[in-house]
This record gives structure tokens, sequence and C-alpha cells, in this order.
């Protein structure tokens, strides 16, 4: 088990990375926004062929794409508007600041997704040692952000 939390850190390094490498992109090119194709398609690269090796590619069957709910087919949505924000937002604010605000944002909502079992989530209560971790993000964003 332990090789999937290495998983999610090198994960964490590339979403570091990443808004960098596509700022860089997008002000090479004549419009920022067609870096995110370039984004979207090496992302569907990516997925096809780890789906491909993996064996855990499949289209799913009318009964299966039934059985979702409405809301989960629009993760895609969010993906896009976080590439979008790296090609726009991230190199004037800084790595520091723009990853800090994005892992902040993303620290408090899970813990609300947590709470209320939101979004598909399990229920995991806010507890008070969660909260404070939060509140220690944020203070450590803001010292980010600041200097």
């Amino acid at each position: 088990m332990w090789y999937l939390y290495l998983a999610v850190l090198a994960a964490g390094v590339a979403n570091a990375i990443q808004p960098g490498q596509n700022g860089t992109l997008a002000r090479n090119l004549s419009q920022p926004l067609t870096a995110g194709l370039v984004v979207g398609i090496g992302t569907l690269i990516t997925v096809l062929v780890a789906g491909l090796v993996t064996g855990r590619l499949a289209w799913p069957s009318a009964v299966e794409a039934a059985r979702v709910p409405w809301w989960a087919w629009f993760g895609g949505v969010l993906g896009g508007g976080i590439v979008v924000a790296q090609l726009l937002i991230a190199r004037q604010i800084g790595a520091g600041a723009f990853l800090g605000l994005l892992v902040t944002a993303g620290v408090a909502t899970s813990i609300l997704l947590d709470h209320f079992g939101w979004a598909g989530f399990d229920v995991h209560p806010a507890s008070r040692w969660r909260l404070l971790g939060g509140a220690l993000m944020v203070a450590g964003v803001g010292l980010v952000a600041l200097f």
C-alpha cells in the first residue's frame, strides 16, 4: 500500500511543475489557450496509454452510464478550469502562491466533502485536528504569498 502514497507524492511534484510548463507553453504560442488544447491532448494520450497498458480501459455500457450521477460526468470540466488558471494566472502570482492557494482550497474543500460525504466520498468527520491542519495550511500559504 505504501507505493500508493509514493504515487500521490509524485503527482504532487507534477502538480507543482505543471503550471510552469503550461505557462511557458502559453507564453510561446500565439494564443495562450491553445496551450490548453495541447495539455488536453497530452492528458488524453496519457490516460489512453495507461488504460491500454493496465487493461483498465473500457467504454461504459448504457446501464453503467445510466447509473452514474449527472454531476460525476463533469470532472474534466473542473480539470480544464485548473489548466486555464495555470495558463492565465500562475505566472503572474508565482508558483508558491498559485500552488499554495490551489492546495489550500483543495484541503478546505476536501474537509467539507469528507465531513458531509459529498461528491462520492465516504463520510470522515471534520475533527478539530483536521480543522487545525486546514487552518495551518491557510496560515502557511499566507506566509508564502506575502514573502
